[in-house]
């Protein structure tokens, strides 16, 4: 955003400029014409003096007025196309610039776009993350509930002892396999 403004306020500078030169050569063409009106008028002088001889003096001034003339002419003639080099130059610049303009509005309104979809991705990931914990927390608390029974049907049996302390996974599981190694001798010692 500070490049688009920086680039905005360079091509405004470049666009006052660029205004600033045609004023310029709009002046320029209209002291050229001047001048072009004052030589056909000083040659059409010219031409009027010198069919009389006598005024050879002001023939002779007039000459040098006229060749002045003709220089103040190819000097604006100059300048003229300078200025107007210089506009071509600058209105290039001022499309090059307003082209920046663009493509920096473009790749932030792609960025935008991307944060959005990235937000976006963001909020479903912490969705699935509170299910995945809501649903943790069901299947831990049904674990513990199921563990507990167990605990207590094992040692809940006949010869069993019941625990002093948290009892491990693994006591758990020797007790179960006592308890059902005990179950299935019962039977076989009625049988006997």
């Amino acid at each position: 955003a500070g490049t688009i403004s920086s680039l905005q306020r360079h091509l405004e500078i470049q666009e006052a400029q660029l205004r600033r030169i045609n004023s310029e050569k709009e002046t320029l063409q209209r002291k050229l014409r001047e001048r072009e009106n004052e030589l056909q008028a000083m040659s059409a002088k010219f031409c009027s003096l010198r069919e009389d001889r006598a005024q050879g003096e002001m023939i002779v001034t007039m000459e040098k007025e006229n060749c002045s003339l003709r220089q103040v002419v190819t000097e604006l003639e100059s300048k003229l196309a300078e200025q107007k080099e210089l506009i071509a130059e600058l209105q290039g610049t001022v499309s090059q610039l307003r082209a920046e303009v663009r493509s920096g509005q473009q790749h932030i309104c792609t960025q935008q776009q991307a944060q959005e979809v990235l937000r976006s991705q963001a909020e479903a990931l912490q969705h699935r993350m509170l299910q995945t914990s809501v649903a943790l927390e069901s299947i831990t608390s049904k674990f513990e509930r199921y563990r507990n029974k167990i605990i207590q049907n094992t040692f809940s049996a006949a010869g069993s002892k019941a625990p002093q302390a948290e009892v491990s996974d693994e006591e758990v599981l020797e007790a179960m396999q006592v308890c059902g190694s005990s179950k299935l001798r019962f039977p076989q010692r009625a049988r006997d």
